[in-house]
């Protein structure tokens, strides 16, 4: 019987078979399939364990695009007031972006502030409330005077090549807290100096890629996670299908080609766009915030609204489980000229939010264990430009500071020259600042490598050393 059967033609080949039984054991086979690459994309975003116990679980990044003056905010030189108009008496650097004057005294008046004493400007009153919880890193230096470039050191650890982003690093690191929302979010990111790179994962898998919401142009009541609403007419169990169906015609594809970066993540995309459908809408309304939190981030008065706005979704993003939260306020800090007016409304419209989302962090729990840092690509110069009422860019020496995730606050460390223009004691460099954010979060910035064309990889390249002593 069995050389009979042997024999005999079958009615359907297995193809045919396996496309009329699709609501059958075929469709089951599917799923099982798709459960088995779920799984394997779970593994790669969930949640690892650090290399030793971590100071803080997820970092809020507040960058200053343009370079905000140090001078003029939190570093107090005395004697560039005794000195104003003269000439700077020792050696300018030997690159840099423009010709300067004299010395410039900043126009504002610095007090001392909180229990620690620190030193600030009169251009931020409300951060000022909040000085026992900031640790100041007065001797902050870069390698590169222009904004592109040193605007990439300071996100990827690289001036001059396309390197994965340092949010995409620690997502590469420590997995997500939540599956339904990226790792990785920048709010109203910078579309220049950089632009998408500042944010990429470049060679690293693209679902640590940084998830934008709107760009510099946006404002940021309009900035809205991208491609999560769907027709009301479309069904979740239709959408369901309409994924599955999409997600094997592609991975067909990638059978075709090989492994593909850019198909994988978009592929992985949609499927985190549909997740994110139970989770975002009701993240990004803040309506359901009291009035009393709205009008505390300044979200009444038109000056603070916009930035405001960023700062109290960091908090919300954060709180739900995002790893690395960026906003930016830009392009806003590059004060060549009419240093005067422009930064004072620089100040203005961050001071307020800034210092609610420090203080909203720290009375819900959260300050302890997120790392917020503050800055930008670089300082600017003590000398004048444009008619002494202008910095040039200054990677010599600028500041920089960070509050909770396990630094020490009421800490100011380093410091410049009695100009503010070079770094001369305790110097951290861009190099050391990534070395010392991944150390916080429990990883060995040495360790933390990816292999790429036959090289291992880091965000701190062959450099970087750990700052302890800034570490609680």
């Amino acid at each position: 019987m069995n050389a009979n059967c042997n024999r005999f033609t079958p009615v359907f080949s297995r193809r045919e078979m396996l496309k009329t039984s699709a609501a059958g054991f075929g469709g089951l086979a599917l799923a099982a399939l798709l459960g088995e690459e779920n799984r394997a994309q779970a593994s790669l975003t969930s949640p690892k364990p650090p290399h030793f116990p971590a100071k803080a679980k997820r970092v809020i990044f507040l960058f200053m695009h343009g370079g905000p003056s140090h001078v003029d905010t939190f570093d107090y030189k005395p004697q560039l007031t005794k000195d104003d108009g003269k000439p700077l008496p020792f050696d300018k650097p030997r690159v840099f972006s423009a010709q300067t004057g004299k010395l410039l005294a900043s126009p504002w008046k610095f007090k001392q502030h909180g229990q620690s004493g620190a030193w600030i400007s009169e251009v931020f009153p409300q951060v000022a409330k909040q000085a026992d919880d900031l640790c100041l890193i007065r001797s902050m230096h870069g390698s590169n005077s222009r904004h592109g470039g040193a605007l990439l050191e300071l996100h990827t650890g690289s001036d001059t090549f396309v390197r994965p982003s340092m949010g995409s690093w620690v997502n590469y690191g420590l997995g997500t807290e939540s599956q339904n929302l990226p790792g990785y979010i920048t709010i109203c990111p910078t579309l220049t100096h950089g632009g998408v790179n500042a944010y990429s994962s470049s060679f690293l898998p693209a679902d640590f890629q940084g998830t934008p919401i709107g760009n510099a142009g946006t404002p940021a009541e309009k900035a809205l996670i991208p491609f999560i609403h769907n027709s009301e007419n479309t069904p979740r169990d239709l959408q369901r299908l309409e994924l599955d169906l999409l997600a094997q015609i592609n991975r067909q594809r990638l059978q075709q080609t090989g492994p593909d970066a850019a198909l994988e993540g978009r592929i992985n995309s949609f499927e985190l766009a549909f997740r994110m459908q139970t989770t975002a809408p009701e993240l990004q309304d803040i309506s359901q915030e009291t009035a009393a939190t709205q009008k505390r981030y300044g979200l009444d008065r038109p000056a603070t609204k916009n930035f405001g706005r960023q700062c109290l979704m960091a908090r919300r993003f954060s709180e739900a489980g995002v790893r690395f939260v960026q906003i930016s306020h830009s392009y806003k800090w590059d004060q060549h000229s009419d240093l005067r007016n422009r930064l004072a409304q620089n100040a203005l419209e961050v001071d307020q939010p800034i210092a609610a989302l420090l203080e909203d962090l720290k009375s819900r729990g959260l300050l302890d264990e997120t790392l917020v840092l503050w800055g930008g690509e670089f300082g600017r110069t003590p000398v004048s430009q444009t008619g002494r009422n202008g910095r040039d860019h200054n990677p010599e020496g600028y500041t920089m500071w960070m509050a909770g995730g396990g630094v020490k606050g009421g800490l100011q460390y380093g410091a410049t020259d009695d100009y503010g223009y070079y770094a001369v004691e305790n110097k951290v460099h861009v190099h050391d600042l990534h070395a010392t954010i991944l150390h916080l979060l429990g990883l060995d910035h040495e360790r933390l490598t990816y292999r790429f064309a036959g090289r291992d990889f880091r965000l701190t390249d062959l450099y970087g050393d750990v700052v302890h002593d800034i570490i609680a």
